[in-house]
Protein backbone atom coordinates (compact mmCIF):
# COMPACT_ATOMS: atom_id res chain seq x y z
CA UNK A 1 0.00 0.00 0.00
CA UNK A 2 1.72 3.10 -1.12
CA UNK A 3 1.43 6.12 1.44
CA UNK A 4 0.58 8.25 -1.19
CA UNK A 5 -2.84 8.60 -3.21
CA UNK A 6 -2.99 9.16 -6.89
CA UNK A 7 -4.15 12.44 -6.22
CA UNK A 8 -0.92 13.30 -3.89
CA UNK A 9 0.98 12.27 -6.33
CA UNK A 10 -0.25 14.31 -9.53
CA UNK A 11 -0.40 17.05 -6.86
CA UNK A 12 3.50 17.21 -6.30
CA UNK A 13 4.73 15.94 -9.77
CA UNK A 14 2.56 19.13 -11.00
CA UNK A 15 4.84 21.15 -8.26
CA UNK A 16 7.97 19.65 -9.81
CA UNK A 17 6.77 20.20 -13.55
CA UNK A 18 5.75 23.83 -12.87
CA UNK A 19 8.88 24.23 -11.64
CA UNK A 20 11.27 22.18 -13.98
CA UNK A 21 9.65 23.52 -17.07
CA UNK A 22 8.89 27.25 -15.67
CA UNK A 23 5.12 26.67 -16.58
CA UNK A 24 2.55 27.66 -13.84
CA UNK A 25 -0.16 26.62 -16.38
CA UNK A 26 0.72 22.67 -16.45
CA UNK A 27 -1.51 20.45 -15.70
CA UNK A 28 -1.01 16.79 -16.03
CA UNK A 29 -2.92 13.83 -16.25
CA UNK A 30 -2.28 9.76 -17.12
CA UNK A 31 -1.99 10.35 -20.58
CA UNK A 32 0.48 13.44 -20.49
CA UNK A 33 3.42 12.59 -22.72
CA UNK A 34 6.47 14.30 -23.58
CA UNK A 35 4.67 15.47 -26.67
CA UNK A 36 2.44 17.75 -24.41
CA UNK A 37 4.97 19.75 -22.81
CA UNK A 38 6.87 22.44 -25.13
CA UNK A 39 10.61 22.11 -22.94
CA UNK A 40 10.33 18.52 -22.39
CA UNK A 41 13.18 17.00 -24.15
CA UNK A 42 15.96 14.34 -23.34
CA UNK A 43 17.96 16.79 -21.11
CA UNK A 44 14.83 17.90 -19.46
CA UNK A 45 13.20 14.64 -18.92
CA UNK A 46 16.78 13.64 -16.73
CA UNK A 47 16.46 16.14 -14.67
CA UNK A 48 12.35 15.57 -14.30
CA UNK A 49 12.90 11.80 -13.52
CA UNK A 50 15.92 13.26 -10.72
CA UNK A 51 13.34 15.58 -9.35
CA UNK A 52 10.85 12.90 -8.90
CA UNK A 53 13.21 10.77 -7.70
CA UNK A 54 14.58 12.70 -4.80
CA UNK A 55 10.64 13.84 -4.43
CA UNK A 56 9.06 10.63 -3.34
CA UNK A 57 12.86 8.96 -1.92
CA UNK A 58 12.94 6.09 -4.86
CA UNK A 59 14.52 5.26 -7.52
CA UNK A 60 13.20 4.10 -11.35
CA UNK A 61 15.12 1.00 -12.74
CA UNK A 62 16.63 2.09 -16.37
CA UNK A 63 14.34 -0.16 -18.13
CA UNK A 64 10.94 1.76 -16.64
CA UNK A 65 12.31 5.12 -17.74
CA UNK A 66 13.44 4.46 -20.99
CA UNK A 67 9.82 2.58 -21.57
CA UNK A 68 7.78 5.04 -19.60
CA UNK A 69 5.13 6.09 -22.31
CA UNK A 70 3.20 8.68 -20.20
CA UNK A 71 2.47 10.41 -16.57
CA UNK A 72 -0.03 7.50 -15.59
CA UNK A 73 2.74 4.68 -15.85
CA UNK A 74 5.01 6.89 -13.80
CA UNK A 75 2.51 7.33 -11.12
CA UNK A 76 1.70 3.78 -11.16
CA UNK A 77 5.33 2.84 -10.58
CA UNK A 78 5.42 5.39 -7.66
CA UNK A 79 2.42 3.95 -6.16
CA UNK A 80 4.32 0.55 -6.25
CA UNK A 81 7.40 1.98 -4.87
CA UNK A 82 6.29 4.05 -1.98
Amino acid sequence: MSKYTKEQIYEKLEIIFRDLFDDDDITLSASTTADDIEDWDSLEHINMISAVESEFSMKFAMKEVSTMKNVGEMVDIIISRT
